[in-house]
């Protein structure tokens, strides 16, 4: 326990702390000793403090006030320091020599520490946030047990290096720790500190010093390790235990049959697991009742804590420094740790689809006699005991069976923990053993002493306890095993000695002493049998009443153990028995009690609670009474005689009726992010969604059988346009047409969707949308159907067709999910990739408002906020008198199920605050202020509004009998009330529609303008404005939506015993409702108001900040804030009984928590329309003001408002006391005693005249819920997940391992789908049962999404709006806006010239091709604007120049040394490169051979340079390759790589050179074309020696553009071999395939250099198709021949016009260009990237001034504005607009050209150029009668010389332009080539691009000639 003596045997060690404990006990004022068990093997535990990040800040004064207590009673001395030396640094974080020791500056620094230390980090008081580092010898440091440390120290500085301290307080005062305390290591040395991958130093696990030390801390999660529970510190505030249960673990049980085998084969070795959780909840009204002035101490909790009077002297070392000493005065801060510990009373929760019965019937190990149950227990215990079956042997029970419930959960809980340690095998750990079984008993033991009265035990709890016990125990091992790799040596043995067998019933019974007997122990000497026996005995006699828990222990069979534990408390035995139902068996009891009349007896009993006789013979007595007469205290102004009919002028209401189909910005994103997912299937590799296919859209919604949301669809469906939209339907959509894309899973399901499938194979080119909405329900297997498929049809009816073989293979069936649970959907065997999820996005994101809208979502976590403290009345409530009456109801009738008992109590209350409202007022004592508070509301609402619009008050009955009981007997008191005009009562069952009564119809019809005859409302949306109770049954909802007329959610009657995170979301998730953002919900209280519940917890994860924040746990434990949850239970304040004594007869005031406070007189205040919309502090007042007190306290606390909601107050009740007839004589005798007693509750109801439609559109609806429940709901672990997103996600999965992490709060959706996916698995009932996948990518199905948001928030809309949106996309894929231009300078043509006799060739004869002349010209209308080449008097002529031949190899050191190429290849398409090996060195890419004939694959590999079109350009060529192989590379800059390779994830990509970054498309040429030449020689290299010839390597490569979008063919008819005979012509669009492969199979085809198509244009006469083939320019998409071009390169550095400039020069060179005048190529206009992506700006930042392209050059040395952008671009547009500067001449001067040598640059469409060629043998025009207007020399090289321009000839003034790459260059330039002989040359005729210096600008000389 790290306190050992040195040298003292660890033997003495149990008997040492029995000493301790017992002299601590006579040392404390408490009577309770201190159980022993808590020192010898808790407190170890303790040093395992917290969770990874999840334990507290680490509190420095706290914990020395702790070391303080540990070493006297009194409080310490302030500690002297010692001066510093003078001169010496004191700054904190530096030694005294003034070396920094934080860790955060010298982490990466090499730190030299000697043989034997470590380095630890020590903790500053005056430095909280940084470690200081230093060197210690690790002699003086403990083992990870705590023991074994040297005493004394010795250690290093690293800083200066000083060595030698022999005292921790001589290097404290080194360091500068500047400490109050006297110096210890103990508690100022705090961490190791370890070197991560990296090589930094950052902070390692805690150092493990002795057990007065262990606290909550947190470690880092390689060290795996977590506490047990968390320790209370010993002074100072409470620890965080009262509802702030840690990480929460789940209270649900995954059971036991189901997971002892698989649950622990997989647990993950390096996730730590939080601690364990202790449901918190923290109001102290449940602590034990005060009976001596020992009522303060609490009784000992698992943390084994006494309020000791003080720690027992300096040589006990026994005591821990936990225990509270007198220092901390008692416990003024909480009552006692009762208060603490306590915990929300969570349930074992039964599991559907339990291999097995959990119930008695169970097969038990016999062991002896039979034990026999005892006649009458149920009746004398008032509850069936529980009893779980532990270790060892059961035997066998008999008698009254049915008095018993046993259960192998616990026995399943103790296997699960028991495999724990499998996770370790694979290590070879054979150190490391399993919890002992006596351990395991022990700790359950001390867990059931903790529980609190109206607590119940959860076996996950004791699964997270067993779990982290053993991690503790085998510390050393898990660390040896988790930080490093596997040591040779074993580690040293655990501290801890083992319990043995003959120690186990004393220890217990020890641990058990403490709890007032609420656990009893029973030591067996045989058998189990005898324990039993004589706990039935105990039982018979009465003598366990107060007992909750009894423990059965048998220890004879020495080693093993026999044991069992039963549950005997009332309270915790009726919620386990009834927890082990499934939901058949449940509502199966409730059917049998209904019909066998059991609850006769009930209602007997009700009868006899009223003095004046049974509620019945009242309401006859006060039928009788008021019968003919209207006068009962409502119906003077009921809403039948003020309705608008007979009020003439009356003001008309001004709420709104049901919306209009209208798409919120957010549901357009949902969609567009949906769209988003289908498009990223199509685009993906596999083909499993071919979108090019598809020509239309259609679908089916599949919904549950639920009537009600059956037609809530077909409403959504027919109002939003989505058929016509689609196509589907023509105008006037009916009602039944709209039935047929609608699917409700009934009986008759399968034969429409039989019709489904039979359209989806029938229509192959229509995409089938299947939406399966709700998909949360019914996820049973067809493997259970068959089972059981005679007793119910539907069941597995989704799997049977869903997930059925047609519509899994189908290729045109894409299936969307859509639920607001998705967890059941999200296991390690679903079919949904991860990637196909779509979460609702967040609304907030860093404060900013993403999708504004009118109205917020108010959802599960704004409801949980409106409890927390500062807030307006909570939104959420419980109901305590109503829990305690159900309570003492299940006491006296034990054989009824609590769900009868509840829905009974419940009817009655609302009977009796019906009648009381009627003018019965002495009923007001048999019902409860929350339901007095729905009933007149509900009754006075529609006189508030002109046209009688009331609200909706939701109550749900889960189960259907009960729900049909409930509507009769309400109905029946409403009958003898005369009530039936003033409210409706709707019994909402599934499988039925809506019916309610004439009168009613009558004015819903009336509301909404209605005139069909035969209307009837068929949604409950519908009814808004309906004053109603809508009895909800079912037991789940099935989608249906609720008005917003909804005012109160009353869920007292939900199956509170179930607890799933899927099952309590989806009950408040029917209050969850859109409210008016005009008043923003609770301003102030949160910044992040509404940030989304989708992206973070899916609705449960918005806790207040305050929660989260504030840093120390004690703000959390403060009394106020438990005074003000306690408030939560709005009848718990003395206001309850305030209501039924000083409220007479049915006025307000007896409601103090009514609909909101803040509705008091909502018109004349002025700070708006809602109490949610206030300020807090005016929420606070107004608050105060309703509930707390008089008028005079609004007075004081908000002079201002004072008058004002006083005067409405009582304007408004005189008002409705002057229609009150004088035989109401109760409500006009309060009438004057309402302003006095209770005024300010007034308003509750009596509001100013406002409808309650238009109030519900500003404020959510109120919840109540089962106390269970609520304290499940609102309490939080430390990180402020709410305990509810912690439980059993659904109830179809159970989780894969006990030994998982806990959720954070702050996971987004997909981190929790992520969490889900990997620690859980489903049930054998479950669909994806048998999909055994786990994670791998072929178990997941290809065209599977799902969407998931939270309830009501607009799911439907965005996935119909989706439907529009995938149409409208599909449809665009067949209508490209593409370009269609005609050709341009056609009439350049020289007639006579263009002769290829053989029209009707299908590829060009090559000896015709070479005869035909070469077309200069220009005809792409691209470049219309551009400078058209002279080609008139041309000749083709070879003209060998005087200049020396210089070889030209392209070199990569042209682009700097070392250019590195970089590929992405993607897996798949791996198969078209060659590597070194598997995986290895890329080495070539594989080229086919000219001979291959294959029609299978196209054999030239597509090279797409692209930039700025990662969204817009065309790259998937499968469909226009009609699937054929094919190799495509995309060509893309190195800076948009990530972009381009997140939207095209399957393509291969070549990357640019990052110097390419900046560069134009003719960098991306050239690279492709020099790569693609290197390939080749490769390839022939690689291939020679497989005996291939080099020439029969196929050497094209294709350049396309990233616009091609359709190619055509033209079809001849007719045409012969005359030329004059006319001919006709068709167009039709073919594959990309057809074309290559027919241009692959031309003859010759490797005689030429360039091919290419023409570009296509509607405008295309004969003219341009009758020639089959032409010598001309071509562009766009080009079949490059790399080998003939080998010495022909494309210019890296041009921008513009860099395919016009590489056609003349390989014309030049001797080759042929050839396009293929009958293939056209469209291409789609792309307005963004390309040419496009390149912006000229000025590079002084701030100058928003457009620059002109006058302005792109300057004068050298000029202070001109420089530009950011490269100079070649700037010298190119310059050029291209302003080239009329340097060549006056040439404009509009066509005969007379300007020649251009080696260049083609753009000068604008007003100047021609002639281009010539310097190289040896090149083809050129004949420029000997050319008289040139100007000479344009660009970058020139050797090839040009002097001699070669002397045979032009230039016109007089000629003007020329040589541009270089600097001045230097210019000058040798100049006079190499002799120009100063011909030319005049002026310094101001010096130009340079507006580049800085370092962007190397161009320079340019102009000269006139002479």
């Amino acid at each position: 326990m790290g306190n050992s003596y040195a040298g003292q045997l660890k033997t003495t060690r149990f008997e040492e702390v029995l000493h301790n404990s017992i002299e601590a006990s006579l040392r404390s004022n408490s009577l309770v000793p201190r159980p022993v068990f808590s020192q010898l093997y808790l407190e170890a535990e303790q040093q395992l403090s917290a969770l990874e990040g999840g334990g507290r800040v680490d509190n420095e004064e706290e914990e020395e006030e702790g070391e303080g207590a540990l070493e006297q009673s009194c409080p310490p001395n302030p500690y002297q320091l010692h001066p510093p030396p003078e001169g010496s640094c004191t700054t904190d974080g530096f030694c005294q020599a003034g070396k920094d020791l934080r860790l955060v500056s010298i982490s990466s620094e090499a730190i030299d520490v000697p043989a034997g230390f470590l380095l630890v980090g020590a903790k500053s008081p005056s430095l909280p946030d940084h470690l200081l580092v230093c060197a210690v010898d690790k002699r003086f440091l403990p083992d990870d047990n705590g023991h074994n440390a040297l005493l004394g120290f010795s250690g290093n500085c690293v800083g200066c290096g000083k060595k030698g301290f022999c005292y921790f307080t001589e290097f404290s005062n080194h360091i500068n720790l500047k400490l109050t305390t006297q110096p210890k290591k103990q508690k100022h040395l705090k961490y190791y500190l370890i070197r991560n991958a990296q090589g930094a130093l950052t902070k390692g696990p805690l150092i493990c010093w002795k057990g007065s030390e262990f606290r909550s801390r947190q470690m880092p999660a390689s060290a795996g390790s977590s506490s047990l529970f968390l320790p209370l510190e010993s002074a100072g505030p409470p620890a965080p235990f009262p509802s702030d249960p840690g990480p929460g673990v789940n209270p649900s049980i995954p059971l036991g049959a189901l997971q002892a085998g698989p649950a622990s084969d997989h647990p993950a070795l390096t996730t730590a697991v939080g601690p364990a959780v202790f449901n918190g909840k923290d109001s102290p009204k449940h602590q034990p009742p005060v009976k001596n002035h020992l009522s303060a101490v609490p009784r000992p909790s698992a943390l084994g804590i006494l309020a000791n009077a003080g720690p027992p002297k300096k040589r006990h070392k026994g005591w821990s420094a936990e225990s509270p000493s007198a220092a901390d005065g008692g416990y003024p801060q909480g009552g006692g740790n009762r208060a603490k510990c306590e915990s929300a009373g969570l349930t074992c929760v039964p599991q559907v689809g339990l291999v097995g019965p959990a119930s008695v019937a169970f097969p038990v190990v016999a062991s002896g006699e039979p034990v026999s149950v005892p006649d009458n227990l149920l009746k004398i215990c008032q509850a069936k005991p529980v009893i779980f079956k532990g270790h060892g042997n059961f035997p066998y029970l008999c008698g009254n069976l049915n008095d018993v419930v046993v259960s192998p959960l616990l026995y399943t809980c103790y296997q699960n923990s028991q495999s724990i340690s499998r996770a370790y095998e694979q290590y070879g750990a054979s150190t490391v053993q399993p919890i002992s079984e006596e351990t395991q008993l022990l700790l359950t033991v001390y867990y059931l002493v903790q529980l609190a009265a109206d607590q119940v035990p959860l076996m996950e709890d004791l699964e997270q306890i067993f779990l982290r016990s053993w991690r503790e125990s085998h510390l050393t091992e898990i660390r040896q095993y988790q930080q490093a790799p596997p040591q040779p040596f074993p580690p040293a043995p655990s501290a801890v000695a083992p319990v043995t067998s003959a120690q186990l019933p004393w220890l217990a019974g020890l641990a058990a002493s403490s709890c007032n007997n609420s656990v009893h122990v029973i030591e067996c000497a045989y058998s189990l049998a005898e324990g039993l026996s004589e706990m039935f005995r105990l039982l018979i006699e009465g003598k366990l009443a107060k007992t909750n828990y009894v423990v059965i222990i048998c220890a004879c069979r020495s080693p093993a153990i026999d044991s069992c534990i039963a549950v005997t408390g009332k309270y915790q035995a009726r919620i386990l028995s009834e927890s082990l139902l499934t939901p058949a068996e449940y509502q199966k009891e409730v059917n049998y009690e209904l019909v066998t009349g059991k609850v006769d007896s009930l209602g007997a009993f009700f009868s006899t609670l009223c003095p004046e006789g049974d509620i019945d013979i009242l309401l006859d007595k006060f039928h009788q009474e008021n019968q003919g007469h209207s006068s009962s205290s409502l119906t003077a102004s009921s809403v039948t005689k003020s309705a608008p009919l007979d009020v003439g002028g009356a003001p008309a209401c001004t709420s709104s009726h049901l919306e209009g189909h209208r798409i919120r910005p957010f549901q357009l994103a949902v969609a567009q992010k949906l769209l988003s997912h289908v498009c990223s299937i199509a685009d993906s590799s596999t083909q499993n969604l071919d979108l090019g296919s598809f020509e239309k859209v259609d679908f089916l919604i599949c919904i549950p059988p639920s009537e009600v949301t059956y037609q809530q669809t077909l409403f959504h469906v027919w109002h939003s346009g989505v058929l016509l939209e689609l196509g589907l339907e023509k105008e006037h959509v009916t009602k039944q047409r709209v039935e047929q894309y609608v699917l409700k899973l009934d009986a008759e399901a399968q034969t429409k969707f039989k019709v489904f499938l039979q359209n989806s194979f029938q229509n192959p080119h229509t995409l089938f949308v299947l939406i399966h909405d709700h998909a949360h329900w019914d996820l049973v297997s067809s493997a259970v159907h068959n089972l059981y498929s005679q007793s119910d049809p539907s069941v597995g009816l989704v799997d049977r067709l869903l997930n059925c073989k047609e519509v899994k293979e189908a290729p045109n069936i894409v299936t969307l999910h859509v639920t607001s649970f998705p967890y059941a959907l999200q296991t390690q065997h679903t079919l949904i990739s991860p990637y196909n999820e779509i979460h609702w996005p967040a609304s907030y994101s860093n404060g900013v408002d993403l999708y504004p809208e009118n109205k917020k979502y108010f959802g599960l976590s704004e409801f949980i906020e409106s409890t927390l403290s500062g807030h307006s009345l909570p939104l959420l409530r419980y109901d305590s008198s109503f829990e305690a009456m159900v309570t003492a109801l299940g006491k006296r009738f034990p054989r009824l199920h609590s769900a009868v008992i509840r829905t009974f109590v419940l009817v009655q209350h609302y009977a009796a605050a019906l009648m009381a409202v009627s003018g019965l007022s002495h009923m007001k004592s048999y019902t409860s202020v929350e339901t007095l508070e729905i009933t007149q509301n509900l009754l006075n609402a529609p006189k508030q509004c002109p046209c009688g619009h009331g609200l909706m008050v939701l109550l749900r009955v889960p189960c259907s009998p009960l729900a049909a009981v409930a509507y009769e007997r309400l109905a029946h008191v409403r009958a003898r009330l005369a009530l039936e005009e003033h409210f409706e009562i709707i019994l909402g069952n599934p499988s039925s529609g809506i019916s309610i009564g004439k009168h009613f119809l009558k004015q819903l019809k009336m509301w909404q303008k209605i005139e069909d005859a035969e209307w009837r409302p068929q949604t409950y949306l519908e009814l808004e404005g309906l004053p109603c109770i809508l009895i909800f049954s079912g037991m789940d909802p099935h989608g249906e939506s609720l008005p917003r007329s909804l005012r109160y959610c009353d869920l007292r009657l939900i199956n509170s015993s179930c607890l799933v995170r899927t099952a309590l979301e989806q009950e408040l998730g029917l209050a969850a409702s859109f409210v008016s953002s005009e008043a923003p919900l609770e301003k102030g209280a949160r910044p992040e108001a509404l940030e989304s519940d989708a992206e973070k917890l899916s609705s449960t994860d918005n806790e207040d900040e305050e929660l989260v924040t504030e840093g120390s746990t004690s703000e959390k434990r403060s009394p106020v804030k438990r005074e003000r949850s306690r408030s939560h239970d709005s009848a718990s304040s003395s206001l309850s009984s305030k209501a039924s004594s000083s409220a007479p007869g049915g006025e307000p005031s007896a409601q103090p928590a009514g609909p909101s406070q803040g509705e008091q007189a909502r018109s004349p205040q002025p700070c708006g329309p809602s109490e949610e919309g206030r300020a807090p502090g005016e929420r606070q007042r107004a608050r105060a003001a309703a509930g707390r007190g008089p008028p005079s306290v609004i007075s004081r606390h908000s002079p201002g408002l004072a008058p004002q909601p006083d005067s409405g107050l009582k304007s408004c009740q005189r008002s409705i006391q002057g229609s009150v007839p004088s035989s109401s004589s109760q409500l006009s005798s309060s009438g004057s005693s309402s302003s006095s007693t209770a005024a300010p509750a007034g308003p509750l109801v009596l509001q100013a005249a406002q409808c309650s439609v238009t109030r519900a559109c500003r404020q959510p609806p109120v919840v109540f819920l089962p106390k269970l429940v609520y304290d499940v709901v609102t309490s939080t672990d430390s990180s402020g997940l709410p305990k509810a997103a912690s439980l059993l996600p659904s109830p179809a999965v159970m989780w894969a391992s006990s030994f998982r992490p806990l959720l954070s709060k702050t996971m987004t959706s997909t981190e929790q789908s992520l969490y889900y996916r990997q620690w859980t698995v489903p049930r054998p009932s479950h669909m994806d049962y048998g999909n055994r996948a786990e994670g791998r990518v072929d178990g997941f199905h290809p065209r599977r999404l799902l969407l998931s948001g939270p309830p009501q928030i607009g799911k439907t809309g965005a996935y119909l709006q989706f439907l529009s949106i995938l149409s409208r996309m599909l449809i665009r894929l067949t209508e490209v806006d593409v370009y269609d231009e005609e050709e341009s300078n056609i009439y350049l043509r020289d007639e006579a010239d263009w002769h290829y006799l053989q029209l009707t060739d299908p590829w060009p004869d090559l000896e015709l091709f070479k005869k035909l002349p070469f077309d200069y010209t220009i005809h792409d209308p691209k470049y219309q604007d551009a400078s058209l080449i002279c080609s008139h008097h041309q000749r083709i002529k070879s003209e060998l120049y005087e200049s020396t031949l210089h070889a030209f190899a392209f070199s990569y050191s042209m682009l700097g040394e070392e250019i590195q190429l970089h590929f992405i290849i993607p897996k798949s398409k791996e198969h078209h490169f060659v590597f070194s090996q598997p995986g290895g060195q890329l080495e070539s890419m594989r080229l086919p051979l000219v001979t291959d004939k294959s029609q299978e694959y196209i054999k030239s590999p597509t090279f797409t340079p692209t930039t700025g079109r990662h969204e817009h350009g065309l790259f998937n060529l499968y469909h226009a390759m009609d699937g054929a192989s094919h190799l495509h590379v995309l060509v893309v800059k190195e800076y948009e790589m990530a972009i381009y390779k997140k939207y095209w994830p399957n393509h291969i990509m070549l990357v640019l050179p990052s110097i390419f970054n900046s560069a134009g498309v003719g960098a991306a040429h050239f690279l492709i074309k020099e790569l693609s030449y290197h390939n080749l020689e490769l390839e022939r290299n690689r291939q020679e020696e497989l005996g291939i010839k080099p020439q029969d390597i196929w050497p094209f490569i294709v350049i396309s553009d990233d616009s091609c979008v359709m190619w055509n063919v033209v079809d001849m008819d007719g045409g012969g071999g005359e030329r004059s005979r006319e001919f006709s012509w068709t167009e039709r669009n073919v594959s990309l395939k057809h074309i290559m492969q027919h241009i692959e199979a031309a003859p010759n085809i490797t005689h030429y250099a360039l091919i290419g198509l023409r570009k296509w244009s509607s405008k295309a006469g004969s003219r341009e198709v009758r020639e089959p083939f032409s010598r001309c320019h071509v562009h766009d998409f080009i079949i490059l021949n790399v080998d003939l071009t080998q010495n022909v390169q494309y210019n890296q550095n041009r921008f513009m016009c860099d395919d016009v400039d590489f056609n003349l020069r390989v014309h030049s060179a001797g080759l042929l260009l050839c396009r293929f005048n009958r293939f056209s190529v469209m291409k789609k206009q792309i307005a963004v990237g390309g040419h496009r992506s390149f912006h000229i700006t000025s590079k002084v930042s701030g100058n928003p001034m457009a620059v002109v392209p006058s302005q792109y050059i300057c004068a050298p040395d000029s202070k001109h504005t420089f530009l950011a952008a490269p100079a070649q671009l700037l010298l190119e547009k310059f050029l291209q607009h302003h080239s009329h500067r340097f060549f006056p001449l040439s404009l509009k001067n066509h005969g007379h050209p300007v020649l251009s040598v080696d260049c083609y640059l753009n000068l604008g469409s007003q100047i021609s150029v002639c281009y010539v060629s310097s190289r040896p043998h090149s083809l050129n025009i004949s420029c000997s009668d050319f008289m040139f207007s100007g000479l344009l020399l660009y970058l020139c090289d050797s090839f040009v010389g002097a001699g070669f321009l002397k045979k032009f000839h230039f016109l007089k003034g000629a003007t020329l332009c040589v541009i270089c790459q600097d001045r230097n260059s210019l000058r040798q330039t100049v006079v190499r080539l002799e120009l100063e002989d011909e030319w005049q040359f002026r310094l101001r005729d010096e130009f340079q691009t507006a580049n800085a210096k370092e962007d190397r600008p161009l320079f340019f000389l102009t000269g006139r000639h002479i």
